[in-house]
């Protein structure tokens, strides 16, 4: 694909992605990253996008069963709600302090990588795939407190209860270990649940 619509929910923000479009990093993907585009490559949004792009991939094999055998097309809704939060969390957005000895040193992360860092907890926790990431409070003031919130979809079926407090578990070790933010909660919402098609063959 040569052209892309940046107008539809799948192109949203091409200037947080360096000027490319998430439908320009999909087709990245399935070239394999061939041949390499440097201005990709370097681009720290576009690297946290591709991420995200790949676990969803890793993670909807369903969505790809379906397509391929011709069923009724499924409701994409919570794709297109997947990759507006990639696009959005690809935003450096502000720059966090991290507290680190000597203490006069000037140390930070930006808060698109640690919106990275709380998708990627969606690894550990089968089903899960994180939609929107926010950190609400100033960010910017080292010990100010910061609530976690995260939209998650989750296969339907699945207990959601315990899928959420292993998800929260994993983003609090995660943040732990890459940030100093004083997190006060992590508040996790199941905004969809995933329902396919059945496959070819099978009962109705």
């Amino acid at each position: 694909m040569n052209t892309h619509d940046t107008s539809g929910p799948l192109g949203m923000e091409p200037e947080h992605l360096d000027g490319h479009t998430i439908e320009e990093l999909s087709d990245y993907l399935d070239s394999g990253r061939s041949p390499a585009d440097r201005s990709i490559d370097e681009s720290a949004g576009c690297q946290i996008a591709l991420d995200a792009l790949e676990r969803l991939r890793t993670l909807t094999p369903e969505l790809i069963a379906a397509d391929t055998a011709a069923e009724p097309e499924a409701d994409e809704s919570w794709v297109h709600s997947i990759l507006a939060g990639i696009a959005l969390d690809a935003r450096a957005g502000r720059r966090i302090p991290l507290v680190v000895e000597p203490s006069d040193a000037d140390a930070g992360i930006t808060e698109g990588a640690v919106r990275g860092v709380i998708r990627a907890a969606e690894n550990t926790v089968p089903g899960a795939l994180v939609g929107r990431c926010r950190l609400d409070g100033d960010v910017t003031v080292p010990g100010e407190p910061v609530l976690v919130r995260v939209d998650v979809s989750v296969p339907y079926g699945t207990p959601i209860p315990d899928l959420l407090d292993r998800l929260r578990a994993e983003i609090s070790t995660r943040l732990a270990a890459h940030t100093t933010l004083n997190v006060t909660g992590i508040d996790i919402t199941a905004t969809d649940l995933r329902q396919f098609p059945n496959r070819i063959g099978e009962d109705r």
